[in-house]
């Protein structure tokens, strides 16, 4: 079955923490601080490889981490930045944010390169807390956590034309005609379960790339059969074919299925049903195909719709469908790119937006208030409790961040207990 989707957890480097140390030195008696700061924890990247087609290696495995960064040293030396962790992906791939839904990459150029969890920063050295009065501080700062999250990655099929149509119409057989592929063929409903790509070649030189895409049935929008597989891969192309069985072998109305179908790219997505359509009205070599084949032309080329004439069985019309396909897509192309000239097309610009966390929450559970955040835990844990210069230092910015300010406005009184991580003590304003 090809994977096309798959939802994996990614986690950046911490930072390292920064150092805390003290010069000594042969005759430097007085030495003051020389603890390094810690490096930047490693970044996850992801980025485009042709050579990959699925996504069949982020099926078994799940977590994901990056390298932390190093510690900071003595001597003022910082620590190591971590590495990145560079995970590949097939072109046509693209990043969602689990939670919100956001598209945060849509990779399809062979290299190119998005940072999707970028690592945290690297903590202070002591030595960067020195001053007139504080000559020997025994504190430093812990290094930030790395981005967390977890992503869905989905495999959009990057072809430039698509073919689409009911199972059992023919599109298998024009695939393997007109191309080189060679899909399974055989008179059942969903033969194709996965995407077939080929090349076609005009008889005038011109060569595009062509998908058969597994079939379509009445509520693919909602996901019914293989629906939502199918509907995915169709978004990528520029320029459709159409396949109808003109000799109704399954006694469907071919009228009624280019309906049908469309009906279904509407309710998926207005863009899709926006695409340029080529009618490909199959087995015209088989008894009863002449009649159907007269009334779909007139009706279809009356909406504007262009219907081709073909039996990929016996090769009847193939290189006029292709070298009219080959031409229409010329002028999709074309019109693609003066929509980003005259700027009619949105600059499609992603990026990681995390939800913004407040540095902290309180919550009151009797007389003990409760400080909870990532921002707090990690100044607990740069924190030396035992020194003055350290705990005068984690009180000053308790104060300069709005903690005291506000539990004050929850009402706490002097000997109240606060909490914060591990760390308990008395309130005294």
């Amino acid at each position: 079955m090809f994977i096309d989707q798959a939802v994996i957890n990614l986690k950046a480097g911490k930072g390292g923490d920064g150092s805390v140390a003290f010069r000594k030195e042969k005759y430097v008696p007085a030495g003051g601080p020389a603890g390094g700061d810690g490096g930047k924890g490693g970044d996850v990247v992801f980025v485009v490889d042709e050579g990959l087609r699925t996504l069949m290696d982020f099926r078994y495995k799940k977590h994901y981490a990056a390298q932390h960064g190093e510690d900071g040293k003595n001597k003022k030396m910082f620590g190591a930045d971590g590495k990145d962790l560079v995970l590949k992906v097939p072109p046509g791939t693209i990043i969602k944010d689990e939670k919100t839904g956001e598209i945060l990459a849509d990779l399809t150029e062979h290299g190119e390169r998005k940072v999707i969890a970028r690592g945290g920063k690297g903590g202070k050295g002591n030595v960067h807390f020195k001053t007139a009065t504080r000559q020997a501080p025994r504190f430093a700062i812990a290094g930030e956590q790395g981005q967390s999250l977890t992503v869905v990655m989905e495999l959009k099929l990057i072809a430039d034309v698509g073919l689409i149509g009911f199972p059992n119409v023919g599109k298998s057989t024009f695939l393997s005609v007109v191309t080189s592929a060679t899909p399974k063929i055989a008179d059942y409903h969903f033969t194709t379960l996965t995407p077939n790509l080929g090349m076609v070649k005009t008889k005038f030189g011109d060569s595009f790339v062509l998908a058969d895409i597994p079939g379509l049935i009445e509520g693919a929008h909602e996901g019914i059969g293989l629906g939502h597989e199918f509907l995915r891969h169709v978004e990528r192309t520029k320029v459709l074919i159409h396949v109808l069985d003109v000799a109704s072998v399954e006694g469907r109305d071919p009228l009624e299925d280019f309906e049908k179908i469309n009906q279904e790219l509407k309710l998926y997505s207005e863009k899709l049903a926006e695409k340029p359509q080529i009618v490909a009205a199959n087995k015209t070599d088989l008894p009863g195909a002449e009649e159907n084949y007269e009334r779909v032309k007139k009706e279809l080329e009356s909406i504007g719709v262009q219907v081709f004439p073909i039996s990929a069985a016996t090769n009847k019309g193939l290189d006029e469908l292709l070298a009219f396909v080959s031409q229409r897509l010329k002028e999709a192309e074309e019109e693609e790119r003066q929509a980003i000239i005259e700027g009619v097309e949105e600059e499609k610009v992603y990026k990681f937006n995390p939800e913004e966390e407040k540095l902290f929450t309180i919550r009151r559970e009797n007389n003990t208030f409760i400080v909870e955040g990532k921002f707090v835990e990690r100044l607990v844990y740069s924190t030396n409790f035992d020194d003055m210069d350290s705990l005068a230092y984690f009180q000053k910015v308790l104060r300069k961040r709005g903690i005291i300010d506000e539990l004050k406005e929850l009402g706490i009184n002097d000997g109240d207990l606060v909490k914060i991580d591990e760390i308990e003590f008395e309130y005294y304003d």
